[in-house]
């Protein structure tokens, strides 16, 4: 993969990873794929450091390995944007605020855990992160099938899951293998690669 932009994120190095980071953070509600929208529109979509199928790529590696997918992603993309620090910078950016919230709610629980404003509160944030969960996968969701047997792969993929319950490493593993395919099929052909 190799990078769009000229220089690190808005010219800023470090400094400008761990803010916006920090920003991501601060509102990743849902899990990993909100943070992954708002990298979409931040690093996609404005400063076009990525495009979407590197984001997508990303996101794979990061899903497909242990640990938490977006401390995985942070790590990934900070790593590619300005070396290991970079890295570093990014998941300290991300994990701070939920740090620094959870130990405040930590510390509270006892007394907001049967607060009904608390609970309707969380109850309308969990409504709230559905959409941001969508936007996420339907952006991804255009870099994912650049060629169509890619569409019997993830069909084929999904049945192994939802029906006969296959391990999603063995469908990672799967995936791997069928791309490798896929890519020996068009270049034999003469096709150019996606």
């Amino acid at each position: 993969m190799e990078k769009r932009g000229a220089a690190p994120p808005a010219a800023g190095g470090l400094g400008r990873l761990f803010l916006d980071f920090l920003k991501f953070g601060c509102f990743t509600f849902g899990g990993g794929w909100s943070i992954v929208a708002q990298m979409q529109a931040l690093y996609v979509e404005r400063q076009q450091l990525l495009t979407a199928e590197e984001l997508l790529d990303l996101t794979s590696v990061s899903r497909s390995i242990p640990g938490v997918m977006v401390a995985n992603v942070a790590m990934m993309f900070g790593c590619r944007m300005a070396g290991l620090a970079g890295g570093i910078v990014c998941v300290l950016g991300l994990a701070l605020p939920p740090l620094v919230l959870l130990s405040v709610l930590t510390f509270c629980y006892t007394a907001v855990r049967d607060n009904p404003w608390v609970m309707a509160a969380m109850t309308g944030v969990r409504a709230a992160v559905v959409p941001i969960m969508i936007s996420a996968v339907t952006g991804m969701v255009k870099g994912a099938f650049r060629v169509p047997p890619c569409l019997a792969v993830t069909a084929v993929s999904f049945a192994l899951y939802l029906f006969l319950d296959v391990s999603c490493v063995w469908l990672v593993l799967l995936g791997a293998a069928c791309g490798l395919l896929i890519s020996e099929y068009l270049l034999r052909k003469g096709e150019k690669l996606p």
